[in-house]
């Protein structure tokens, strides 16, 4: 499974930093996630998603559509 959150990230030009400031996280938990060294939990998962405005499905690299 993939998780797109570097992906998402990346793609809107978001810092790790800012993400994380955004979110009111670490920019060391966020940079775990993303690298897969950590697993979020559905609250988390949740704010990723509502933040790019994605589906947790795409989030979650379960489909291609991001709605």
């Amino acid at each position: 499974m993939e998780f797109r959150l570097k992906k998402l990230r990346k793609e809107r030009r978001i810092s790790q930093l800012k993400l994380a400031l955004d979110l009111n996280m670490n920019q060391n938990t966020i940079s775990r996630y993303e690298n897969i060294e950590r697993e979020a939990d559905y609250e988390t998962l949740i704010k990723f998603a509502d933040y790019f405005d994605v589906s947790l499905d795409y989030l979650l690299g379960r489909c291609d559509k991001e709605k």
